[in-house]
């Protein structure tokens, strides 16, 4: 194919495959939110549609970056995350690193840190989302914190680090063997 209006093959071999890339991380953080494309359709008053939705998802079409922000804004994901990875790096480095070093650790209720009072649970809240970013998780409903967590929690939290779960478990987050 000839160049044309200065873009070559290579350009849009890469804008396609960079176009599916989105489409997947598109895709991850739909599942991890556990939706489906009828889903978000109906519960975004059909501002996207689970045609068009699937057709960002397959690469088959492009999304606007106004589109995207208004995407990671209904996922409460920060918009970044919905952007694939550089290609310089490993895709999957954070999460080979993650569960190779996977320690014992506590499960948070997410959904409780609105219950948590002002300016500890706003700390809590931020720290959180900083790990759920960080682990590329944002299913929203649960967190484990490892041990090296605890002590960026216990600080938070203005007690000692072997005092730092229970205090978790006095605020209503931690999450027992029985899931309540």
């Amino acid at each position: 194919m000839p160049e044309i209006m200065g873009v070559d093959d290579d350009d849009v071999e890469h804008d396609d495959e960079y176009g599916r890339r989105v489409g997947e991380r598109l895709r991850a953080i739909r599942r991890q939110k556990r939706l489906s494309l009828q889903d978000v359709e109906a519960q975004s008053d059909q501002e996207f549609k689970a045609s068009v939705l699937g057709a960002y998802e397959r690469g088959e079409r492009a999304i606007s970056v106004a589109r995207l922000e208004r995407l990671a804004r209904y996922y409460s994901v920060p918009v970044d995350q919905l952007l694939p990875r550089s290609t310089g790096m490993p895709t999957d480095i954070v999460d080979l690193t993650e569960r190779a070093g996977k320690t014992k650790g506590v499960t948070l209720h997410l959904s409780q840190l609105d219950t948590v009072p002002r300016p500890e649970g706003e700390m809590l809240g931020r720290y959180l989302v900083m790990i759920q970013v960080q682990r590329q998780d944002f299913n929203g409903r649960v967190l484990t914190i490892r041990q090296d967590d605890l002590r960026a929690v216990a600080c938070i939290l203005g007690v000692e680090i072997h005092e730092a779960i229970d205090r978790l478990t006095d605020l209503g987050l931690v999450r027992t063997a029985a899931g309540v």
